[in-house]
């Protein structure tokens, strides 16, 4: 009896081992290596992306806004490479658009800052606790001090990212 019990576990493990297995897919739709500029998904509408201060105008009367958009990295991640904030790339608006990328899926090289870029995504706003500032700022390399200072959650403009180009 604990024979079948101990077999069937281990049947049923391996079974959980080899179907958790990650699927190997062709790299046609997304890529992210150093030798491209392009990482996460590939993005669908690159001739036509909207400008960094209309898509700035839509979130005023919207929730969320699909888009395609142009603008230039502020700041990376230094830890990783796995968020950056954005500027307008024109110089009209002095906002900045924080990123994420779509399930963690991708990172940025942490050297990009001044460069422009198109995201592809979804932009939103929402409110960011005073833990996850304080986590960015670590990240971003801030001072102890300017950590610290961090003691009340902002509400801020954001992005989903599925996709980036890094423009020459």
């Amino acid at each position: 009896m604990k024979k079948n019990i101990l077999l069937s576990f281990v049947a049923a493990v391996t079974v959980l081992l080899f179907s958790c297995k990650p699927a190997t897919t062709a790299t046609t739709e997304t890529a992210s290596d150093t030798n491209t500029n392009t990482f996460g998904a590939v993005i669908s509408n690159q001739d036509n992306p909207v400008a960094f201060t209309d898509m700035l105008t839509q979130l005023e009367t919207q929730d969320s806004v699909n888009v395609v958009v142009k603008a230039k990295v502020a700041e990376v991640c230094q830890a990783k490479g796995c968020w950056m904030n954005l500027v307008d790339n024109q110089g009209q608006s002095t906002e900045e658009l924080f990123v994420k990328f779509k399930d963690y899926a991708f990172f940025v090289p942490k050297d990009i800052a001044g460069q422009e870029v198109l995201i592809e995504g979804v932009a939103f706003k929402e409110e960011t606790t005073v833990e996850d500032l304080k986590h960015y700022a670590e990240d971003a390399g801030k001072t102890a001090e300017e950590i610290a200072a961090i003691t009340e959650p902002i509400t801020e403009k954001k992005f989903m990212a599925t996709g980036v180009v890094l423009l020459k």
